[in-house]
Order: structure tokens, then sequence, then C-alpha cells
């Protein structure tokens, strides 16, 4: 292994972890990611703080922190989203998502990450690599990618007891990314961050077996999002007992082809289930089946917003109902419950709200809504 002794500060480029080599970042050590471009790779895809590509039985550890000086990378803040550097000069990435990100493993397997704090990245790390309990299974239709980009495609990842702090402000600071990866546990983890938190993605590949327990999350994003850049299947995910606070969505499905079928879910939530495909673009094919809604205030913001990001238009002031529908060709729901503790807010204990002339193909049994 490598071992960084506590009590110091680590300046760093990249660090690239070998076949059989465990990272071990002591408590009271930090390892600081270089603010320049010269300390990274050539390639962009390979800009990251730490990384492992290719290799077996890696891992990380210690107790310490690996920290990408996200700051550094801001240009201007801005509550609503800050500016960041772009490292674009050869036109090789998209706008300001060229910076590095903090750590990643890619064609790995046996990775195992514990026991670390990974703070302020200046973009998303990845597994190239209160909601109680719910799996999902999603088909996707399209057999190959179109999306010409680096794949992750990691085997057998476990990560446990780490946390993860991003500036709440900043963009495209993804805590976990799952990116056309298989078997991974994730568990007993805290995500403090302003995009995604938890993102599997299947731009290149499937993603199967993904298993996550016992986090807590709070994002100014999606909690837990499926997709984008997906285009092959997602099977037998499980998410059980994760604590989601202060975030803008808890469970987002963005996915551009397939069926989608949400099964076995419990939550309590300040808001309702978004449901929105666009004129040109109907979701089509869904089912809820066997689900429970509790509706309840707890905080003193205002409501009535939903957030249409990564689309065009931002965040915009809607009716708050337990389901929002605008778009849809095919929903059925089954066994459907929604439960509305008394308020004052405006408008309070809608179930529904649909688009008109936007839906169709609705069906409906054993649903019911309540006050409680």
């Amino acid at each position: 292994g490598v071992r960084f002794p506590a009590g110091g500060d680590y300046l760093t480029a990249t660090v690239w972890l070998r076949t059989g080599v465990v990272l071990e970042v002591e408590a009271g050590a930090r390892i600081l990611g270089g603010r320049w471009q010269r300390d990274y790779p050539a390639d962009p895809a390979r800009w990251y703080v730490v990384v492992a590509e290719g290799v077996q039985r890696v891992g990380i550890t210690g107790g310490g922190e690996i920290n990408g000086q996200g700051e550094a990378f801001v240009v201007r803040r801005d509550p609503r989203k800050n500016v960041m550097v772009s490292w674009n000069a050869t036109g090789s990435c998209r706008g300001d998502e060229c910076r590095p990100r903090l750590v990643g493993f890619i064609d790995s397997v046996d990775v195992v990450v514990s026991d670390v704090t990974l703070n302020q990245p200046a973009y998303w790390w990845c597994v190239s690599l209160s909601l109680y309990l719910f799996s999902i299974d999603v088909h996707n239709t399209l057999s190959q990618s179109t999306l010409n980009a680096a794949g992750r495609r990691c085997d057998h990842t476990f990560i446990r007891n780490i946390s993860i702090y991003g500036d709440f402000d900043s963009p495209n600071n993804d805590g976990i990314d799952i990116e056309d990866s298989n078997n991974t546990f994730i568990t007993d983890s805290h995500i403090d961050t302003g995009d995604d938190a938890i993102c599997p993605k299947s731009s290149t590949g499937p993603v199967h077996n993904l298993i996550v327990t016992d986090c807590w999350i709070r994002t100014k994003s999606s909690a837990i999002k499926l997709g984008s850049a997906s285009w092959f299947d997602f099977r037998r995910l499980l998410f059980h007992n994760i604590t989601i606070v202060d975030s803008h969505r808890g469970l987002a499905m963005q996915i551009r082809d397939g069926d989608v079928l949400f099964t076995n879910i419990s939550a309590v939530s300040e808001n309702g289930v978004f449901l929105s495909g666009s004129p040109g673009g109907l979701v089509s094919n869904l089912k809820f089946k066997d689900i429970s809604l509790t509706y309840k205030r707890w905080t003193s913001y205002p409501g009535d917003l939903y957030d249409y990001r990564p689309g065009c238009k931002g965040m915009v002031k809607h009716q708050t109902a337990g389901m929002t529908m605008e778009h849809i060709s095919g929903l059925e729901m089954e066994n459907v419950k929604m439960r509305w503790h008394r308020s004052n807010v405006k408008g309070w204990n809608n179930p529904l709200w649909i688009r008109p002339s936007t839906v169709d193909k609705l069906s409906f049994k054993e649903w019911a809504s309540e006050m409680c």
C-alpha cells in the first residue's frame, strides 16, 4: 500500500493506483488536488486527483481526507449556480464541465473505499465503478450506445463509511456516479453536495446489482437519479433506509427510452411526485404498484416550485399536488395510497394535477387519498 501519514497536507498531481495498491490516508492527513491543468494528464477523461484504471484489488481507506480544492475553480459565486473555471482551450469537453474530478475507478475489479472523507470536489467522482425500501428495474430499448464517451465499467465495488462534502452552489459535483458498473454496494455513508448524490448511469453498458443502504443525503438536485446519459438496462437496484433532507428531488428518473415500474415504495415528503415528458417526447408505459406516500410539512419553505432541470425551464412555479402529470401516454396505478397531514399551505392536499390535453391512457386500481 501507499500511506500518507497523519498531520500533513499533501499537494499532488494525479495519483494513479496500480493493481494490489491500497491508498491509506491517515486521520489528520489531507491530500490536496492540483489547481492547474498542468497537474493532470493530457487526456481530459483522466483528470482525477486519484484514479485507478484497468486494475484489481485496489482501494482507499485510513480515516483521512482527499480534497479537490473546489473553491479554487469558482470564477463567480452565485446562489443559483456558481460560475466555474473551464479548461476548454482545446475544445475537448463541454463548456464549464472542463475541470478535474476527485476520485475515479475505471475498468477495475474488486474496489474497496472506506473510512475516508472526500471534500470539495471541483467536479463529480465516480465508480466506473426519510425514504425506506424500494427496488427498481428499468429496461431500455436501445441496443447500442449513441454516445461517444469514456466508459467506467467496474465490477465488485464496496463503499462503506465515507463522507462527501461538495459546495451546495456548484454544478456537476455529484456525490457518487456508478457508470456502467455492476455488483456495487454502498453503505453507512454521508453525502452533502450541490448536484446529484447517487447517480447510476448506463452510457456504454448496463448497470446491475446495485445496493445502497443506511445513507444520509442532502443535495440541491436529485438524491437518487437514474440517468441521464443512459441507453442500457438498470436491473436489480435496491435502496434501503436512505434519509434525504433539504433536497430538490428524492428519486429522479431522467431516462429517454424504456418502460419503468415503481414498486414497494414508502415515502414521507413535503412535495409530490412529478411526472413530465415533453411535447415532442412523451413519457410512456409507467406503472406504480404498492406505493404508500405520506405528505407532511415540517419546514417553512414556501413550496409551489418544480425543478425541471437539466432542461431549459429551470425552477417553475407550480401548484403542489400528490402527483403532477404532463406529456404522458400510458400510466397505471395499482394499490397507491396517499395520506395528507393537515397544513395551512394554500392548495394543500390536492391529490392529482394533470395538464389538460397532454395525458392519456390512465388506469387506476385500488387508489386512495385521505387526510390523517
